[in-house]
């Protein structure tokens, strides 16, 4: 918003040189902005997809499971992946419908209600994605030692020693907060300055309205 505080700013110190700016202006900048805004979530929506979507192609958990000779994991796994895409496609739908409709949107009042709304759809998809990083993470560490025959000896001493246990137990924890907080890093980076200069348009939409 330095654009649009400069420019308050320049009108201030010139009022009695140049004509106010109206509330007609300051809304169309901001409509501008906002749209601009969501249009690029939407943008590193799609991105994203298509770079889990690599990562995913170079680590084959399919080949993984053959090797363990656990082919009845696959189909569960092709399940939870065909769902975890459904419902990514599902919110990547909601963003394009969010941008079409700030795009288009007239009314001081519908611009905040789109603002609101845009932010929330993102935070829900953060959180989601942020729920099925740890869900992987815990399903790739169970898988890990109940069929992995690598795994074998830790998980003989894990049964026979209440220590190892616990240290195994605290180690997967540990893992599991690291990556969480890693992921949340990333989507903070990734959506949390959009995310920031939309609420920031909100505000100002706001003092116009009042």
């Amino acid at each position: 918003m330095k654009e649009l505080d400069l420019l308050k700013k320049d009108w201030k110190k010139n009022e009695n040189s140049f004509e106010q700016i109206s509330e007609i202006e300051i809304y169309k900048m901001i409509h501008k902005k906002s749209s601009s805004i969501v249009k690029w979530i939407l943008i590193i929506s799609i991105l994203e997809v298509l770079l889990w979507t690599l990562i995913s192609v170079c680590f084959n958990t399919d080949e993984y499971l053959k090797k363990m000779n656990h082919l009845e994991l696959v189909s569960y796994f092709e399940a939870l992946t065909i769902f975890n895409y459904g419902v990514i496609l599902a919110f990547i739908y909601l963003f394009y419908k969010n941008y079409v409709r700030i795009t288009t949107t007239v009314s001081t009042k519908q611009l905040m209600k789109d603002i609101l709304k845009t932010r929330k759809t993102v935070q829900y998809y953060v959180w989601y994605n942020l729920g099925m990083a740890v869900l992987s993470l815990i399903l790739g560490f169970v898988i890990a030692l109940a069929y992995n025959p690598e795994t074998s000896i830790l998980n003989d001493q894990i049964a026979n020693s209440g220590k190892i246990m616990a240290i195994t137990i605290g180690v997967l924890l540990l893992t599991t907060v690291v990556f969480f907080v890693l992921f949340w890093l990333f989507y903070r980076l990734l959506y949390g300055i959009l995310l920031r200069r939309l609420y920031a348009n909100y505000k100002e939409l706001k003092k116009i309205d009042l």
